[in-house]
């Protein structure tokens, strides 16, 4: 049952489209996923249907299909994903090379669609204030083969301060009342009032106050949220704008969209196949820009020297850090991270152990293409022992890649015989 004060504003809201609205909270939702072109050439999948008309990677899927167990969806090749969702994004329109922030990025959905778009070029921001749902953030970071993203779990204020008029771009996905997701989650309904609905609004002026210190002069910011309410939305807009006079709103050609007024864009789930959603393309005027100082790379230790080099592995542009045994992979524009609570600051490679190499899974997932690999289709049984961390026969020797369907999946070991597994324990089936 909705609430009745939410009604009563969405009937003043919508007038003759009210009962339009509610006919399509009454439907099934569609549900949708999004390739990762990380993963290189995409799979046809039967239980794929058409294309999200905003995302040329997202497709509407089978609701019985049930793709989170398929072995393509460990592996990276597709993040599931609702098909509003996929539009801030879109909206935002980022480039390989550029620098970009997610600020509000968990679980990863945005991220890793921004990640898929940059296509590993440049660097890219992804920040959670919630310590559990950063952690989420950096597991979907992980499995999708992101390398250039710095993985954060800091308050927005924090960020603004260290990095100001670093980023090209800023993605403000913002918490809000989640009225949009009133058809999908239960508890969106059961959370909502009238006074969440304005405690959210204040919290999303200051979240947009620090993306815009984020930003550099000339850049494009972009504001979203899954809720209706104009408190959270127009409004929340209208007052940064009042107090940010460098910023103005930027129209783009969206016809999928209802544009309230050039340059804010409403996802109605009577319009579309989605859930409710809002955004707004911000422009930033001006010209000065602080300078942020770069972290500086390491030496690469032996051991990964030799390991790369038996398995044939070349890495991109970019800089090694070590953090004790620990060795990342970071992109250049990786700026000073120093005092700054991170998860992931770029690509895992792994542990130096006494004089030997141990792979991260997180370098299995990034990978394509190396010396040892050891391939199995989705269908077959290897793949299902795999996941579920059993040994495998198999005549290689050393370090291999386990793929499936060509697809990178994790570790194991070879002695000519066996293959033992290295599969996280943690996300074995």
């Amino acid at each position: 049952m909705l609430p009745e004060a939410f009604l009563q504003r969405m009937k003043q809201q919508l007038g003759a489209e009210y009962p339009a609205f509610l006919e399509s909270l009454e439907r099934p939702r569609a549900v949708a996923l999004r390739f990762n072109p990380l993963k290189g050439e995409l799979p046809r999948l039967p239980f794929v249907r058409e294309n999200v008309p905003w995302e040329k990677l997202g497709y509407y899927y089978d609701p019985d299909s049930r793709p989170g167990l398929h072995p393509y969806h460990e592996a990276g090749v597709y993040y599931l994903q609702e098909a509003s969702a996929m539009a801030p994004v879109t909206l935002l329109a980022p480039q390989p090379g550029e620098c970009v922030c997610d600020l509000c990025a968990a679980p990863g959905g945005k991220t890793t669609q921004i990640a898929g778009r940059m296509a590993g070029e440049g660097f890219l921001l992804c920040n959670e204030i919630n310590p559990k749902r950063a952690k989420i953030l950096s597991r979907n970071i992980e499995r999708l083969g992101v390398a250039n993203a710095l993985t954060t779990n800091e308050h927005p204020q924090n960020l603004a301060k260290r990095y100001r008029g670093y980023f090209d771009k800023v993605l403000i996905d913002a918490p809000c009342s989640g009225e949009g997701m009133f058809r999908k989650e239960e508890a969106a309904v059961t959370d909502w009032s009238v006074d969440t609905v304005a405690m959210c609004a204040r919290r999303q002026g200051e979240i947009l106050h620090s993306g815009a210190q984020l930003l550099r002069p000339g850049g494009r910011l972009v504001y979203s949220s899954c809720t209706f309410a104009p408190e959270e939305n127009e409004e929340t807009v209208t007052r940064f704008l009042e107090s940010h006079p460098e910023f103005t709103l930027e129209h783009i050609d969206a016809p999928c969209f209802t544009e309230t007024q050039p340059g804010m864009y409403r996802l109605w789930p009577h319009k579309l196949r989605g859930e409710g959603h809002f955004a707004a393309v911000l422009r930033k005027g001006g010209e000065d820009s602080a300078e942020v100082a770069c972290t500086a790379g390491e030496k690469p230790p032996k051991p990964w020297q030799e390991f790369a080099k038996q398995l044939d592995i070349t890495l991109p542009e970019g800089k090694l850090l070590q953090f004790g045994q620990s060795l990342y992979w970071a992109p250049l524009q990786l700026p000073d991270i120093r005092g700054v609570r991170v998860l992931r600051p770029g690509l895992e490679l792994g542990e130096v152990k006494k004089d030997r190499f141990e792979p991260a899974h997180a370098l299995a997932l990034w990978l394509k293409k190396i010396k040892n690999m050891q391939d199995y289709t989705a269908e077959s049984p290897e793949i299902s022992r795999y996941l579920h961390g059993e040994t495998l026969p198999s005549n290689v020797k050393g370090w291999c890649l386990v793929t499936v369907d060509g697809y990178t999946l994790g570790w194991a070991k070879g002695d000519g015989n066996v293959l033992k597994n290295h599969y996280p324990k943690g996300l074995r089936r």
